[in-house]
């Protein structure tokens, strides 16, 4: 176990992973902060990925393995072979903002599920997939760690997208915000 920024208490397993998580959630966040929604939803690069499409892909990405974690039904839009996509794109009338409160909300609901989980051991079995092995179980523990990976990817290429839209990478961005005096808590 490790220990807070703060105060050198020692952290739960728990409460580490979460925070690693929460860390990599606010560097998506500062990725995209001062964008408006015509920036957000600009292709960069070859990829089809903008920015607000990677926040929104990654808050249902993270809802739909709570979803896993907890064997409740999907939280998430129902898809199908036309709406795959629809995950990385904002479709609509849905906005940058709109998908911000959207991982807010999944923030909130993943940070509850978890502390309600009797320990890290917790399993749940998988979704039938390709990728997938057949009847295979992941723990919570194992859970936490692929969003933290996922997370941590998809910021990669936010930072890249954001850096071909206007040069700032998340950096830049997140030095910006704190010589401007605006708080940017913990964003190492």
């Amino acid at each position: 176990m490790g220990t807070d920024d703060a105060g050198g208490t020692a952290l739960s397993e728990r409460d580490e992973l979460l925070e690693i998580l929460r860390e990599q959630r606010r560097f998506l966040r500062l990725t995209v902060r001062g964008l408006d929604d015509e920036q957000a939803t600009t292709r960069t690069t070859a990829s089809e990925l903008t920015l607000a499409g990677l926040v929104k892909h990654v808050a249902l990405t993270e809802r739909g393995w709570i979803d896993i974690m907890l064997q409740r039904p999907s939280q998430g839009p129902e898809r199908n072979e036309e709406t795959w996509g629809d995950d990385f794109r904002l479709v609509g009338e849905e906005t940058l903002a709109d998908v911000l409160a959207l991982y807010t909300e999944v923030e909130r609901d993943t940070e509850a599920s978890v502390a309600g989980l009797p320990d890290m051991d917790h399993t749940a079995p998988l979704p039938e997939a390709p990728w997938f092995p057949p009847n295979a179980n992941w723990s919570a523990r194992r859970i936490l760690l692929h969003l933290i990976r996922e997370t941590a990817q998809h910021c990669g290429h936010a930072d890249i997208i954001r850096e071909s839209l206007d040069g700032a990478g998340t950096t830049e961005v997140m030095l910006d915000a704190v010589e401007r005096g605006d708080q940017v808590k913990n964003a190492w």
